[in-house]
């Protein structure tokens, strides 16, 4: 029997599940989650291999419309990761169709439409409702665009229907040895991990614009005596009112973030870490270009 293999992305609106299925499906949290719109600012680079098949997963930021230049780098992630994939998967939320009525961007539509591969549609989240029937609309919107092979309801939350969108994406990947080794889980090192992990945790335990104004970038990362790992970050924010909200009342807050993040970070690499963390600022670091590049995007 021939190998398959392929390159996958994930896109659709922000809040649609797309890192819930992209962790869901490679069973492991490899893109960070949160309840807040925009946590994933980067390409997150997932691989599930089973016996003849890889599966490259790219999670890809929420489509938006920009309104700042990290926003801006951040969009470029899609059209890029659709241009090296053989296949995408693109993610309509019940609950936000079910609230607003609307699909997807004109824009994005277009861009989809532009693009010569397979294309799935997931009808996610159907664990909200309480009938199938409910679905039939959504479903027939979305057929109705008559630009989709194949349409896969399923709920990320309750991994209904994982098994099934894996077969009908094997179902279009073209025959190709493997990209990488079959051990292999991503592409990304352990320090984007870490990384993200700690911005999580802001995202999580923060309001308002902080989170959207932290970018976190790690400074040390080594072993030291006795196995354990230490693990030096930078939280980046723009306003020294941000700064001292973070830090909170006698450091309250960032250390609930240090000591939430050092133990999911400890879980995810599996020894033991040291992590310091320090915050500064860097006045309207989302909108410079120069500085958006030495942060990697």
């Amino acid at each position: 029997m021939p190998v398959k293999a392929g390159f996958v992305s994930l896109i659709g609106k922000p809040n649609a599940g797309k890192s819930t299925i992209f962790n869901a499906f490679l069973e492991s949290k490899l893109s960070i989650v949160s309840p807040k719109p925009q946590t994933t600012r980067k390409e997150v680079v997932g691989i599930l291999t089973e016996n003849d098949c890889q599966i490259v997963l790219l999670d890809t930021p929420g489509l938006i419309k920009p309104k700042y230049k990290l926003q801006e780098v951040m969009m470029e992630y899609v059209p890029t990761s659709l241009e090296s994939s053989d296949v995408v998967l693109v993610v309509f939320d019940y609950l936000n169709y079910s609230k607003t009525g609307k699909l997807i961007s004109k824009e994005y539509l277009t861009m989809i439409e532009q693009v010569g591969i397979p294309k799935i549609a997931i009808l996610n989240k159907i664990d909200l409702v309480d009938s199938k029937i409910q679905l039939i609309p959504l479903l027939t919107a979305i057929n109705n665009l008559n630009l989709f092979d194949e349409i896969v309801p399923l709920s990320a939350k309750d991994k209904t229907n994982l098994d099934t969108l894996k077969e009908v994406i094997i179902k279009y990947l073209p025959e190709s040895h493997f990209y990488y080794d079959e051990e292999s889980l991503s592409t990304l090192n352990t320090k984007f991990f870490a990384a993200e992990i700690i911005r999580e945790k802001i995202f999580l335990n923060t309001e308002e614009e902080i989170p959207y104004s932290a970018e976190v970038q790690i400074q040390e990362f080594i072993e030291r005596e006795n196995g354990k790992w230490f693990i030096s970050a930078d939280i980046i924010l723009e306003k020294q009112s941000q700064k001292q909200i973070l830090i909170g009342k006698n450091g309250s807050m960032i250390k609930q973030i240090s000591s939430e993040a050092r133990i999911e970070i400890e879980k995810f690499l599996d020894y033991p870490v040291f992590l310091e963390l320090f915050v500064k600022v860097r006045k309207d670091w989302r909108n410079n270009t120069t500085m958006l590049k030495s942060y990697g995007y």
